[in-house]
């Protein structure tokens, strides 16, 4: 079995773009449908993610990528004067379920928001996908009251959570 310390953790090139769709496609159409803002950021993570300010990593394993997760500047961020950031497309490939992918992948987005200035971090999620709830939570994410919450394109997202950092 393949121990934590064989995960390598590291930024997104071109060359990702397959795995970084299919990573995040598989969790998606499993529990859900893939909506039109998935598909116009499937078509160009790098355009629609790097070049505009933010960052991908991607956790390979034996050189395969296991997970991902990018980190964006915050749409409809209340204007609180804080410099917010938004964490999308968090997914690791079931084989690699449990090896700690996703608390790395999750922790090097934290980090990454922290050099770029941020003071707190948003992102969307469903309740059904308790694993990554339960990750969020664990790192000091905090669920939005609904009168809290951020307008959202995602039909699926019933949970949006806050770090203050």
């Amino acid at each position: 079995m393949s121990s934590q310390s064989e995960i390598e953790i590291r930024e997104f090139d071109n060359g990702d773009t397959a795995a970084f769709v299919a990573l995040n496609r598989r969790w998606i159409e499993e529990h859900f449908e893939e909506a039109d803002a998935d598909r116009a950021l499937f078509a160009d993570p790098h355009g629609m993610i790097v070049r505009k300010g933010g960052s991908i990593f991607m956790a390979c394993e034996n050189g395969r990528a296991v997970g991902t997760g990018a980190l964006v500047p915050a749409h409809n961020a209340p204007a609180d004067g804080r410099d917010w950031w938004e964490i999308i497309k968090m997914a690791t490939d079931p084989t690699a379920q449990g090896k700690g992918v996703g608390q790395r992948v999750i922790h090097s987005l934290i980090e990454r928001a922290r050099q770029n200035g941020a003071d707190a971090l948003w992102l969307e999620t469903n309740d059904a996908l308790s694993a990554a709830v339960r990750l969020y939570e664990r790192v000091g994410f905090r669920r939005l009251s609904p009168e809290e919450c951020w307008p959202t394109p995602y039909d699926r997202c019933n949970l949006q959570l806050v770090l203050e950092l």
